[in-house]
């Protein structure tokens, strides 16, 4: 891989038409007998590839399409480098996976998909800002957005610890099947219930790494106290008291996690509940599906809710996933088309329910499916996973800065580090200046 690639590309990461499109076969005849490849992202939970596999094969029986499916692993990276390969050889998969930033990384050599957004959208609702800030550029879609793989990162709280040492009932806080009752779950709530439960032997599980989980998980915290490093117009905005304040609390919540929380990666807060160690993780429903499996015990104690609310608002971590042509793709009229199948609110159910409740839907009209009552034990534990009710906001770390920087702020995980360093002793103002100087050369990238 070439420097070039590797720095601006792989680190930085309306024509209307009928609603017709949704029910009708997109280009039958035009491409009878052809040939359709698609990556996908390879699915941690059992079952999902298969499904995703049904509905491909489906559409393309239908279709008279020759469907070609490759399921790519996200483990070292493997989906990412193969983004970036077949982007510099200009060659590949007809579709590709692509997670969280990479459209708008590689907007220049995506096909847009305006023309099937307009029937998709009109048939399953808006979506939420956070998939349109990362889905669309100069007025362009640059992929569907995907259930498949999107998620929430939200707490899942261990009811019986809660309650016994924070005094805390998070299943009547977050009733299944009825709105929260949430008014008192603020931060610092949330930080005197992880002293108590820190005291009380079961710490939080919150990482503190440099991978998505802890700075997602920090990106949330940061926002809900309205501490922006960059703003939307591009300008650093470290120095400021909110930035000050997310910092504060931090330090005050690290005094009560796991010492070794720093060197935490995306497997360890699941691992931390898993082993009952713990009274709450940031998480989607994949720890509680193995504890399901492997620690039933502590399964049946487990509760999905929201995030505590800060003074700028309730804020959640939030991962969506797109599905993007490519521009030189030999297939697009045949990409579109299994794009609106894949988009059908059949579709979406049949892939949420094959996730157990992990993938999301992006659509405000499908919270609500009835997998995440259903789930459990205990029952209704995922109701709240989905954000039926609106009531927190989805967000990603290092927004609302221009995509290419929020990446950056992102991948380099310049807010755990901040966090770190302000922990361990440095002060805060050299912290700052440290972060400002981080963000700094990210615009200059």
């Amino acid at each position: 891989m070439s420097r070039k690639l590797s720095r601006r590309q792989f680190v930085a990461a309306t024509a209307a038409t009928s609603a017709t499109l949704i029910t009708a076969p997109y280009v039958r005849g035009a491409y009878a007998g052809g040939r359709l490849s698609m990556g996908f992202w390879d699915h941690w939970v059992p079952g999902s590839n298969k499904a995703l596999a049904d509905l491909v094969n489906e559409w393309a029986s239908r279709e008279k399409v020759e469907a070609q499916i490759d399921f790519i692993t996200s483990q070292g990276n493997k989906l990412l480098l193969t983004i970036a390969a077949e982007a510099q050889a200009k060659a590949g998969h007809d579709i590709y996976t692509t997670p969280t930033w990479w459209p708008h990384t590689y907007a220049q050599l995506l096909e847009p998909v305006n023309d099937i957004m307009v029937p998709v959208l009109a048939e399953n609702g808006t979506v939420n800002d956070t998939v349109k800030y990362l889905g669309q550029a100069d007025g362009k879609w640059l992929g569907v957005p995907s259930c498949f793989g999107s998620q929430i990162r939200g707490p899942c709280s261990r009811m019986d610890l809660m309650k016994k040492y924070a005094n805390i009932d998070v299943q009547a806080m977050y009733p299944a099947g009825e709105p929260p009752r949430a008014e008192n779950w603020t931060m610092e709530a949330f930080l005197k219930a992880a002293e108590d439960c820190y005291r009380g032997g079961f710490p939080f599980g919150i990482g503190l790494g440099e991978t998505p989980d802890s700075v997602s998980t920090a990106g949330a915290i940061f926002q809900s106290f309205g501490a922006e490093l960059v703003d939307a117009k591009g300008n650093v905005t470290v120095r400021t008291d909110a930035v000050r304040q997310a910092l504060d609390f931090y330090k005050r919540l690290i005094a009560f996690l796991p010492p070794d929380v720093p060197a935490w990666d995306d497997a360890s807060n699941n691992k931390w509940l898993i082993a009952g160690k713990g009274a709450l993780i940031f998480n989607p429903p994949s720890a509680w599906a193995v504890a399901k499996r492997d620690a039933p015990l502590v399964a049946e104690h487990c509760w999905t809710h929201g995030f505590p609310a800060g003074p700028k608002g309730r804020f959640t971590a939030y991962a969506p996933f797109f599905w993007s042509i490519w521009a030189f793709s030999k297939n697009k009229d045949a990409a579109k088309s299994l794009l609106v199948h894949l988009s059908r609110p059949s579709s979406i159910e049949k892939l949420v329910v094959a996730s157990g409740g992990y993938d999301l839907p992006p659509y405000e009209s499908l919270t609500m499916l009835e997998v995440w009552a259903e789930a459990g034990p205990p029952k209704g534990t995922l109701f709240h996973y989905p954000n039926p009710y609106n009531h927190q906001k989805l967000s990603l770390a290092g927004s609302p800065a221009p995509p290419k920087v929020a990446q950056q702020i992102s991948a380099h995980a310049t807010m755990t580090k901040m966090c770190l360093r302000y922990f361990q002793g440095e002060a805060m103002e050299k912290t700052l200046a440290w972060a400002e100087g981080e963000c700094e050369g990210f615009m200059r990238r």
